[in-house]
């Protein structure tokens, strides 16, 4: 799974990869080819003509298209993280980042704006207020130079900054070794919302990947080019779904450090901190070692029903 924090999940199913990599792909592929069985590229295009090739086409016709369908969705299910990073505008200081980057910090303004709280607010002012820093929390990371170009950079931007920050963990290094170890309830949660962010920004990218193959096929077409705003749109109401899945995978990864961190020190056979202070320099120390490979923490905590070790 990623989080950017994100690690790649691995594919775990025919479910996932139904819904994440073949139903797009799959969409896309039969929209072009209606396209071409209408007659495009060219001038005298018909849905009449794409309906009668469609219902002519034979069994072993439309065995190659599924079979070709699925191997182009195959092919490309490794780069689904690449996906994810496109829409999140790649680095900060990539080129043509910057007016995007400055738009995203006007609206990160407003909100903290409104998060606000002057003297003498009324408790309607205080709840809204205190709304305001709640979303501002998942939507934004703090540090200036986390802030990202994109709407859905900046919600994966601030869980990397929040998730588990409060006791000194670093989520980026940690929850690869924390993921293992979350009990079957958490992973569920977790892994719902991150499919449904893998599957939107698929859909999100291979809706507009078709929308600008339908523009060039239809181009000579007149009127028939507004029929590659379907796929437009698609694309941005997957987008914008793409948003509301990685705020409630942020909430889900987040719930998971604040219920499951003590596991994982288990799993290290660390001894558990007696303080927050105790454990944010524990989990300092280890997020050091995992990101810059300095000394682990040198003290062990081992089970008493500990197996003993081999060939004792």
């Amino acid at each position: 799974m990623s989080l950017g924090p994100v690690v790649p999940k691995p594919l775990d199913g025919s479910v996932r990869f139904f819904a994440v990599a073949y139903l797009p792909t799959y969409a896309a592929t039969l929209f072009v080819l209606l396209l071409v069985w209408a007659g495009a590229p060219g001038a005298d295009v018909c849905l009449r003509r794409a309906w009668r090739t469609a219902t002519a086409v034979g069994a072993g016709q439309a065995v190659w298209i599924v079979v070709g369908t699925t191997v182009v969705a195959v092919v490309f299910q490794p780069f689904q993280l690449a996906v994810v990073r496109l829409l999140e505008g790649g680095r900060p200081e990539a080129l043509g980042a910057g007016p995007l980057r400055a738009l995203q910090r006007r609206r990160r303004a407003r909100l903290a704006a409104r998060s606000e709280l002057a003297d003498e607010q009324s408790p309607a002012q205080v709840q809204r207020a205190g709304a305001a820093a709640a979303v501002l929390r998942r939507r934004y990371p703090l540090p200036d130079h986390l802030l990202r170009p994109t709407a859905l950079g900046n919600v994966l931007a601030a869980l990397r900054d929040t998730a588990g920050r409060d006791h000194g963990w670093d989520a980026t290094v940690a929850w690869p070794r924390l993921y293992p170890v979350l009990g079957d309830r958490a992973r569920a949660v977790v892994d719902d919302g991150r499919d449904s962010l893998d599957a939107a920004a698929r859909l999100c990218v291979t809706s507009a990947v078709t929308a600008l193959v339908s523009t060039a096929l239809l181009l000579r077409s007149g009127w028939w080019v507004l029929l590659a705003l379907a796929p437009a749109a698609v694309a941005l109401l997957a987008y914008h779904g793409a948003v509301q899945a990685a705020l409630t995978y942020g909430d889900a990864v987040r719930a998971a450090f604040e219920l499951h961190r003590f596991d994982l020190l288990r799993a290290l056979h660390l001894p558990l901190p007696d303080s927050l202070q105790e454990e944010r320099t524990l989990a300092e120390a280890l997020c050091l070692h995992w990101r810059q490979g300095l000394p682990p923490p040198s003290r062990y905590l081992h089970p008493v029903d500990s197996p003993p070790p081999p060939g004792t």
